[in-house]
């Protein structure tokens, strides 16, 4: 039987802390920030596309190097799951495919295994019942018709309620991301989920030589309409969803203000939105497939200086506890994050 002394002497170690258990390996895989989203995030005209998606077999995700995912300073590794066209649905854990993929947020779980995923970043739902693209195809039909009226009249009476239709979808698919990443053995709150708006591609400011078909093929009061009411508009509703969901919101609706499509001149090296842009080497990839939206699907998307800038300001956003933020063109002249 032990004596007093030694249960001593036990009781000692034991409160020094000298027989403490041994503590969890640290986390050895590589910091990550994931993008994960439609056109406007996966890169869709900022050219210099990943290899199998610039057509290959029906692949126009449109993945770039130049995506703003990839200009973020804050992770060792950056990593791109959006893809032009996708919906709320495609990013949602949903059997679904877009462009020959699957749901972007089931290869979240794989990519959040792998990595230590310190930052997932989501823009979506232009797609949705808003149709950006068909809208704004629609206006330029407008513009081609010198006798009929623009079509900021009809859209201010439909957006409101696109808008609301909309946001019930983008909230399942959060949903589905933060799903994806407990699957993936992250707990709420172990990362930053960012959810941002989009930024208005032209403006009512453009000037005469490039207001037409080969730069921006829009009424000015359309025009005018979409920046100063329908894209400030969809801000509002992301503002809600992100309240709603405990998400930081990120509002980038201003974010090329002065640099919009048709805004530089003769000079369009200012501009940070793409212009009407036909691209006949999507041929090369593409073939037959490419004939027709997809030709044409980089105009009116941030261009590579566009997206430099929205990286720049989203890697400021990160390194903040701030629970919103907007981008700003600042003095310098470039993106910062204005809390």
């Amino acid at each position: 039987m032990p004596s007093i002394r030694v249960l001593g002497l036990v009781a000692g170690v034991l409160a020094a802390g000298l027989l403490a258990a041994p503590q969890a390996a640290a986390d050895e895989r590589p910091t990550a920030v994931v993008s994960l989203g439609d056109s406007a995030i996966s890169g869709e005209g900022a050219g210099d596309y990943e290899p199998g998606t610039r057509g290959e077999n029906g692949n126009w995700c449109h993945r770039s190097a130049n995506a703003l995912i990839h200009k973020t300073q804050v992770a060792q590794r950056t990593v791109n799951l959006a893809c032009s066209g996708a919906d709320a649905a495609n990013v949602s854990l949903a059997d679904t495919t877009h462009y020959t993929e699957g749901s972007q947020a089931r290869r979240l779980i794989d990519v959040a295994k792998a990595n230590r995923v310190v930052a997932v970043v989501l823009q979506v739902g232009a797609n949705d019942e808003p149709a950006f693209a068909d809208t704004l195809v629609g206006c330029i039909k407008k513009w081609f018709n010198p006798f009929g009226t623009g079509c900021a009249k009809d859209l201010r009476v439909q957006w409101p309620a696109r808008l609301a239709a909309m946001a019930p979808r983008v909230e399942r698919a959060v949903a589905d991301v933060k799903t994806a990443m407990r699957q993936a053995g992250y707990a709420d709150g172990s990362y930053k989920f960012v959810i941002t708006s989009y930024a208005s591609p032209v403006t009512e400011k453009m000037d005469a030589i490039n207001h037409g078909p080969q730069g921006c093929p829009l009424r000015l009061a359309d025009a005018a309409y979409g920046r100063t009411e329908a894209v400030p508009q969809f801000a509002d509703t992301y503002r809600g969803i992100a309240a709603r969901n405990g998400l930081s919101y990120l509002d980038i609706s201003r974010a090329t203000e002065g640099h919009e499509a048709c805004s530089g001149g003769e000079n369009s090296a200012t501009e940070w939105q793409n212009r009407v842009l036909v691209d006949p080497y999507a041929w090369v990839f593409g073939g037959l497939d490419s004939v027709g939206i997809h030709m044409a699907q980089q105009s009116f998307h941030p261009n590579a200086r566009g997206h430099a800038q929205l990286g720049r300001c989203l890697t400021e956003y990160l390194a903040t506890t701030a629970p919103a933020a907007r981008c700003l063109t600042g003095a310098d002249g470039n993106l910062h994050a204005v809390a």
